[in-house]
């Protein structure tokens, strides 16, 4: 499938992903945050200091002596492109990580075709997809949520010395990319390559537009 879909791309797709090179890791976080309901129109700088702040805060998770603990089962599904996902969280009834296998195939072969193999090692899919949701298992029920909300600085609320900090919706998806990043020792961040899947996949199959990884409680 993921073979059809990439000879199924219109002329010069190829090459407009591979100027996808030229954004830096951080553009990508503010262009996730930009998207995301409830940041419109919010000042781009903002957006940026909140994007590079989650970057930092996820890489930082993996320079721990062991990589992030996780009690979640992997389960593999093959409709991921039908739905948009690469990967899924879910908390209930157990903890659980879905991947999905026909988009990991897409990912692969894209990797090859656009040269960037030297960033995303045969194999290093899988394993960032499963990094990336062993952060989001960190931020729904440990004390790493209360640790990103406070280094991203996000007040909603004074009344004297105390604080209340918002959520930064987005930022757990910037921390959890950076986290995989950094622990798969991947040269670009899976944010660069799941936005040229995203542009290869979703206009052919008619998939909604969705970030690739998904949570539910």
């Amino acid at each position: 499938m993921s073979a059809s879909l990439l000879d199924r791309a219109p002329k010069g797709t190829f090459e407009e992903l591979d100027a996808l090179v030229a954004t830096d890791d951080i553009e990508f976080g503010v262009r996730l945050l930009a998207n995301t309901p409830t940041h419109e129109g919010r000042d781009p700088e903002r957006l940026r200091r909140w994007a590079r702040t989650a970057d930092e805060f996820g890489a930082a998770l993996a320079l721990g002596p062991e990589p992030l603990a996780t009690t979640a089962r992997v389960v593999e599904s093959d409709d991921g492109l039908a739905k948009g996902l690469l990967a899924r969280y879910t908390s209930r009834p157990v903890p659980t990580v879905e991947l999905f296998t026909d988009t990991l195939a897409l990912a692969e072969e894209l990797t090859d075709r656009l040269g960037w193999r030297h960033w995303y090692p045969a194999g290093s899919l899988r394993a960032a997809a499963i990094a990336h949701e062993a952060v989001h298992e960190q931020l729904h029920h440990g004390p790493a949520k209360t640790a990103l909300k406070r280094s991203l600085d996000h007040v909603v609320l004074r009344a004297g010395r105390h604080r209340l900090y918002g959520h930064v919706a987005g930022a757990d998806e910037i921390a959890a990319h950076a986290y995989a990043r950094t622990v798969c020792g991947l040269g670009r961040s899976p944010l660069m390559l799941t936005a040229a899947l995203a542009a290869v996949a979703e206009p052919q199959h008619g998939a909604p537009h969705r970030p690739p990884h998904g949570r539910e409680k």
